[in-house]
C-alpha cells in the first residue's frame, strides 16, 4: 500500500499558525484503518499486509515563511552554499523541530514504534486478536517550501539527518531529499508499483518554480519581502491600535491561495477587524510600500527579462491597493495567473495529461500537491481484449487552513476558510479487495467570528481570539475517538 499526503508546512510558528498535534495522530488512526481493509484480499481472504510506503509530497517543512530571513541580509536567491545562507536555513529547521515537537514525534513513531498494526486472523473478538505491526516507509520529497533540503553538499547533509531522524524517514540524508521521485530509487520502485506517478506540482507554478529545484522562485521573495515583512511592519507599528483578533487574523496572512489574492483576502478582513478608516489606510499604504520595495529586487527584474509576460506589471496589478480593480480584482488576478501557466483555470489536471507516463499509459493515477486544493479528476478510459485501464489526476490537497474565495462578488471579494486534510491510498495486486485506490478527505469548519462595527469584540471573542487552531477531528483525542466508534 502506499499513502500519499503533501503540504503539511510544519513551520517555526512566527508567521501562520502550527500544525495541530492531533493531525499526525489522525493520519495514524487512518493509517490502522486502511492497513486492515488492504489486507482484504479480492477472492475474499484475509492476509495481513506488511508494508506501507508514506509518501510525504512536499512542503512538509515551511523554510521560507520564517522571520529569521528578516533577522540579518542572507536570503534564499543568494548563494545557497555561503555560511549565511546554511546558518538561517539550519537555525529555521532547528525551529520547526522544536515548535512541532509533539507532531513531529507522532509523525516519526509511525515509522519507528510499530504504531501501525493488523490482526494475524480476521476471526475472533477484537480485543482478543493478536496484531502484529505493519512496518512503515516514510519517503519524503521537497516542494516550492523545502526545497533548499534537494541541495547538495555537506553543510545540508548535516541539516538533512537531523531532519531525517526527527522525522523518521527513510530518505538517505547524505543525498539531496529527492524532487522527482526517480532521484530516489527506491520510491521510485514503490511508487511504480502502484502505478503511480507523484510529483509536488511546483514545476507547474511560474511564481514557485524557475530553472530547477536548486533555486528559489518569485514566490519565496513574496513571502519573506512581502508577507512577512509586512507583518512585523504592521505589529511594530500599530499594534497598539489593532485588537488582539486583528493582530491573529494578519498573521493568518500567507494561508491565502495562491498568495496574489492576500491583498484581495486582506481587504475584507481590514473591513471587519479595523473600524478606524485612517488605521485601514495606513496598513493599505504600509502594505502597497512593502510591494513597491518587492518590484524593485533583482530576482524580480531577472525573472521579469526571462518572462514573455510583463511580471512587474502583473505583480503589481495583482497586489497593490492602489492598482485593484474595484469590480473583480480576484477573478482579475485568476486569469493573469492562468495565463502566466498557458491555462485555462486554477487547476493542475491539464498538466497531468501531458505526462509521459500517463501518455503511455505506464501511470494509473497521477499525483500532485503544491495548490492545497484537493482534486480527483477522470482523465481517461482504456478498453481493450476485456481490460479497462482507468487514469485518473488526483491533487493531495493540504493539512493547513486555506482560504479560498467565494463565487459571488459584492463590492469586494470574500473568503472562505477550511481546516481540510486529505490522504490518498494506492492498493497494488489483490489489496483491498482489488480497488486501485482510496481518498479520505475532512474538512472542519472554522468557528464564526462576529465583529461588531463599532470595534469592541464580545467578551468570548476576546478571550478566544489567540486560542491555538486545531485541525479538523483532531479536537478529541485517539482513545476517545475509539472509544465513539465501538473500537
Amino acid at each position: 500500500m502506499l499513502v500519499i499526503v503533501s503540504d503539511l508546512h510544519l513551520n517555526d510558528g512566527t508567521v501562520g499558525t502550527r500544525l495541530d498535534p492531533g493531525a499526525m495522530e489522525l493520519l495514524g488512526d487512518r493509517l490502522c484503518d486502511l492497513a486492515y481493509r488492504a489486507s482484504w484480499r479480492a477472492d475474499g481472504s484475509y492476509q495481513p499486509i506488511e508494508r506501507i510506503d508514506l509518501l510525504l509530497l512536499g512542503d512538509v517543512l515551511d523554510l521560507i515563511h520564517s522571520r529569521r530571513w528578516l533577522s540579518g541580509t542572507a536570503r534564499p536567491w543568494q548563494d545557497m552554499k555561503s555560511p549565511s545562507v546554511v546558518d538561517t536555513v539550519g537555525g529555521i529547521v532547528d525551529d520547526i523541530l522544536k515548535t512541532n515537537v509533539d507532531a513531529i514525534r507522532h509523525l516519526r513513531s509511525l515509522a519507528t514504534e510499530g504504531l501501525v498494526t493488523v490482526p494475524l486472523a480476521a476471526s475472533g473478538p477484537a480485543s482478543l486478536r493478536d496484531e502484529m505491526p505493519v512496518a512503515i516507509r516514510t519517503h519524503m520529497m521537497v516542494g516550492s517550501c523545502d526545497w533548499p533540503l534537494h541541495l547538495a553538499g555537506a553543510q545540508y547533509d548535516l541539516i538533512r539527518h537531523k531532519v531525517a531522524h526527527h522525522l523518521g524517514l527513510a530518505n538517505q540524508h547524505n543525498k539531496p531529499f529527492p524532487h522527482e521521485a526517480c532521484e530516489s530509487e527506491e520510491l521510485h520502485e514503490a511508487v511504480r508499483r502502484h502505478r503511480v506517478l507523484a510529483r509536488h506540482g511546483d514545476v507547474f507554478d511560474p511564481l514557485a518554480f524557475a530553472d530547477g529545484r536548486d533555486q528559489c522562485g518569485l514566490a519565496d521573495a513574496i513571502g519573506i519581502e512581502l508577507i512577512c515583512k509586512f507583518v512585523m511592519q504592521v505589529e511594530a507599528e500599530l499594534a497598539g491600535e489593532l485588537s488582539p483578533a486583528a493582530m491573529q487574523i494578519l498573521r493568518e496572512l500567507d494561508q491565502v491561495q495562491p498568495v496574489l489574492l492576500a491583498p484581495a483576502w486582506l481587504e475584507g478582513q481590514l473591513e471587519r477587524t479595523v473600524p478606524q478608516l485612517s488605521t485601514r489606510m495606513a496598513i493599505k499604504r504600509m502594505w502597497d510600500n512593502q510591494v513597491d520595495q518587492l518590484l524593485q529586487l533583482e530576482i524580480v527584474h531577472q525573472r521579469n527579462h526571462w518572462s514573455p509576460i510583463d511580471l512587474i506589471e502583473g505583480l503589481a496589478a495583482s497586489l497593490k491597493f492602489s492598482k485593484r480593480d474595484s469590480h473583480d480584482w480576484t477573478g482579475r488576478t485568476l486569469r493573469w495567473l492562468a495565463s502566466l501557466r498557458g491555462a485555462e483555470n486554477c487547476s493542475y489536471a491539464g498538466h497531468a495529461l501531458a505526462e509521459t507516463d500517463f501518455r503511455n499509459r505506464r501511470a494509473r493515477h497521477i499525483v500532485y500537491g503544491h495548490t492545497h486544493q484537493h482534486e480527483c479528476i477522470p482523465l481517461d478510459a482504456s478498453h481493450a481484449d476485456g481490460y479497462v485501464l482507468n487514469q485518473t489526476y488526483f491533487n493531495t490537497g493540504s493539512w493547513r487552513r486555506t482560504y479560498s474565495p467565494t463565487k459571488v462578488i459584492a463590492g469586494h471579494q470574500e473568503f472562505i476558510a477550511a481546516d481540510t486534510c486529505t490522504l490518498l491510498a494506492f492498493y497494488q495486486a489483490d489489496e483491498r479487495s482489488g480497488r486501485p485506490y482510496e481518498i479520505w478527505s475532512g474538512t472542519l469548519a472554522p468557528c464564526l467570528q462576529s465583529f461588531n462595527p463599532a470595534g469592541a469584540q464580545p467578551a468570548d471573542a476576546r478571550a478566544t481570539g489567540s486560542a491555538p487552531i486545531r485541525m479538523p477531528h483532531s479536537m478529541r483525542t485517539s482513545a476517545a475517538m475509539a472509544s465513539s466508534i465501538g473500537y
